[in-house]
């Protein structure tokens, strides 16, 4: 039965409950400055820390549990002999249970203007020094870090007095973990500081096994960011369906990311395959959204990703009827829209993520390189500027599907292109895109321009109109909007375009032959927007 307990903390959050607890089993609380005046206003009886050593606390409360009092009461081994009899010696007498956290060191450092001397008045030394001896020593002594484990241990209390074993090793890994990282916290703060160096200290908690890597003799795992707040895949729900495997994770983030570019407001799907979103279009509701997505890619569409930004309903679900979907992400489902989708398949993963439409909390990305990390801001924006930069004017009215357009082509990898169509009074789709070609004009003219005219063809045969076909493509595409992700280096880009009726073009511009660029489009009669934003995606 735990005997003693240390009590000195910096955040007094539950500190009186927990006293109480430990006192009403006979515990004696041993306790430091602040910490010990708050209990004893609570009328909980409180040994001094100073009682205990023989020293006061001094130098500003620098020094105060150093001693071989406190840490061969913490330290020592209860089964050895040897110790226990120098214990014996020195009156060293047992601590069963700390409960210390620290000083607020990253609090302090994020406020504005704060001085390295007050930086380094908040480094705790004593306090690490108590949780690491008590943490060491777990199979005798209960560390208490966090004021959220509090209940845990008054309730374990309540069998014999003693905390179990399982809960012990709990609280010491909790233990090491904060130190490491308040450790960490000071290190990047210092080395910044005092060396002018940038250090880069991550966390991620345990790993789940995945299905399988890249391949499938490859092994994969996830871990996840501590604290992760906003909209991730790695935090959402899965509600049904086979165990996810790397591609999963990797297409379900480009999903996010893509379909996160449209406002909640307005009913979005992405469509992605291969890290590339095939399907991408807004609608009036969730069901048009996800047929037009369909529409722009219905053979890429085939082991797809779908995320949408509304709760999934039973309409939309129907349009998967005989579709094969690897999985659909959403911030909810309707009751009857989960079942129907449970019986379509029972490999179909279906993932839930109640934030989905929150706003992204992380202001950088990640990318691992055999030896390195590159570490960069998030791409925040679709244009730093609107110029139009040819004779033929960009017309205002097709300025909302320009903008979905550079919305898809950022999520593109590049070099990308996007073609956008308005297939009803504000909504759009992304009738075709080109990604991933060592040069842009193939993205246009091998993919993209191709693409349009097989799904023109696709919705031709089911809408059958009183028009050739031809003239159809040229009437659709003739209304159409090109994104590209960077500038055009040559105009031969511009002359696929035309060749392909597009005539609607925007672009980051930036080249060295932007006049020779901008000339080609006026001799075609093509409309071009520059708008100093490139969104290159590797």
């Amino acid at each position: 039965m735990a005997k003693r307990a240390l009590l000195s903390v910096s955040d007094k959050t539950g500190i009186i409950e927990l006293a109480e607890g430990l006192a009403q089993h006979g515990i004696e609380i041993v306790s430091t400055g602040g910490t010990a005046n708050i209990l004893r206003k609570e009328g909980i009886e409180v040994t001094d820390v100073s009682d205990i050593t023989g020293f006061p606390e001094m130098m500003d409360g620098r020094v105060k549990t150093l001693h071989p009092k406190i840490h061969g009461g913490l330290l020592c081994l209860r089964n050895n002999a040897v110790h226990m009899e120098e214990a014996v010696r020195e009156d060293i007498s047992m601590i069963d249970i700390v409960t210390v956290n620290l000083y607020p060191f990253e609090e302090t450092i994020s406020k504005k203007d704060i001085s390295i001397n007050d930086a380094i008045e908040n480094i705790d030394i004593g306090g690490p020094t108590l949780i690491r001896a008590a943490a060491k020593n777990y199979q005798s002594v209960t560390v208490i870090c966090d004021p959220g484990d509090y209940t845990t241990v008054l309730e374990s209390l309540e069998n014999d007095g003693a905390v179990p074993d399982d809960i012990r090793k709990m609280l010491a890994v909790k233990a090491f973990r904060h130190t490491a990282d308040y450790d960490s916290a000071i290190d990047t703060y210092l080395s910044k500081k005092l060396l002018g160096e940038d250090i880069l200290r991550m966390k991620f908690n345990s790993a789940t096994e995945l299905r399988y890597g890249e391949n499938w003799h490859q092994e994969a795992k996830i871990y996840i960011e501590p604290h992760l707040e906003g909209p991730s895949v790695a935090k959402a729900r899965q509600l049904h369906g086979k165990k996810l495997s790397y591609n999963n994770y990797i297409d379900a983030d480009n999903a996010l990311q893509t379909v996160k570019e449209i406002e909640p407001s307005r009913p979005a799907v992405a469509i992605v395959k291969h890290n590339n979103p095939c399907g991408f279009a807004t609608g009036d509701s969730l069901a048009e959204a996800l047929q037009a997505a369909w529409n722009g890619d219905p053979v890429s569409g085939f082991g797809s990703i779908i995320c949408t930004n509304q709760t999934f309903d039973l309409e939309s679900a129907k349009i998967l009827k005989g579709r094969f979907i690897e999985l659909i992400l959403a911030p909810d489902f309707e009751p009857d829209a989960l079942e129907y989708l449970k019986e379509k398949s029972e490999k179909l993963r279906i993932l839930e993520l109640p934030e989905l439409n929150d706003e992204f909390q992380q202001n950088h990305t990640y990318r691992y390189i055999t030896g390195g990390l590159l570490k960069q801001s998030r791409n925040i924006g679709i244009y730093e500027k609107w110029e139009c930069v040819t004779d033929k004017s960009f017309p205002e009215d097709k300025r909302d599907l320009a903008e979905f357009s550079l919305h898809a082509c950022k999520c593109i990898k590049s070099n990308a292109v996007s073609i956008a169509y308005e297939y009803k009074k504000g909504c759009f789709m992304l009738l075709a895109m080109g990604a991933g070609q060592p040069n842009r004009v193939d993205s246009i003219r091998k993919l993209a321009a191709t693409k349009a005219i097989e799904n023109l063809e696709l919705i031709y045969q089911r809408s059958k109109p009183d028009v050739s076909f031809e003239k159809y493509c040229q009437q659709i595409l003739s209304n159409c909007v090109m994104a590209s992700d960077a500038f055009f280096p040559f105009d031969d880009s511009i002359v696929q375009a035309a060749e392909n009726n597009i005539y609607y073009i925007v672009s980051p511009g930036g080249s060295i032959r932007d006049d020779e660029v901008i000339a080609t489009a006026n001799r075609l009669g093509v409309s071009l927007v520059f708008t100093g934003m490139r969104h290159f995606l590797h």
